[in-house]
């Protein structure tokens, strides 16, 4: 018997039905986009973060950011909201 993954112990149609809890699922298998993140256009408005519906944006101690790529959906709402264009969405390596 192979391991599931955690997002293949989801109900069916994936639904996640308590609050907060994508943190406990690794959900980046399912993307088909991805984030690419430019620290040097950056501004730090905190904006990519404030928005991000699954906590993948992820503050680090000088003010910028990362992407937690392993419950990154692939929404591309941190690219649409970054006012400098520091994020943009690329498609997921095959």
């Amino acid at each position: 018997m192979s391991k599931k993954t955690s997002w293949e112990k989801l109900p069916v149609g994936a639904v996640v039905l308590e609050l907060g809890s994508s943190v406990r699922h690794e959900t980046g298998s399912w993307r088909t986009l991805r984030p690419v993140y430019d620290r040097s256009k950056c501004n730090k408005c905190d904006l990519c973060w404030v928005y991000c519906p699954d906590g993948s944006i992820v503050p680090t101690e000088d003010g910028f950011f990362e992407v937690d790529l392993e419950h990154c959906k692939g929404c591309g709402i941190c690219a649409k909201e970054c006012p400098v264009k520091a994020i943009v969405m690329v498609k997921e390596k095959e």
